[in-house]
């Protein structure tokens, strides 16, 4: 499965490699976009929680096309 993750602010390549060094990523003006592989739900969810953890918004989840 693959999937997009957007997040609101500019996150720096530092935090977006070493926070997310699974996904690829892309800045667009005003949000982060991660998107990549997902192997199943219990990795979407820790994902969710890293994005928790690092105090960002997420304000779109969206599954992507095979």
């Amino acid at each position: 499965m693959r999937y997009e993750i957007r997040v609101s602010g500019v996150l720096q390549e530092t935090t977006r490699r070493e926070g997310f060094p699974e996904l690829e990523s892309r800045v667009v003006p005003d949000h982060t976009v991660l998107y990549g592989d997902v192997v199943d739900e219990a990795h979407l969810f820790g994902l969710l929680n890293r994005c928790q953890a690092l105090g960002l918004r997420v304000t779109e989840l969206h599954r992507l096309p095979e």
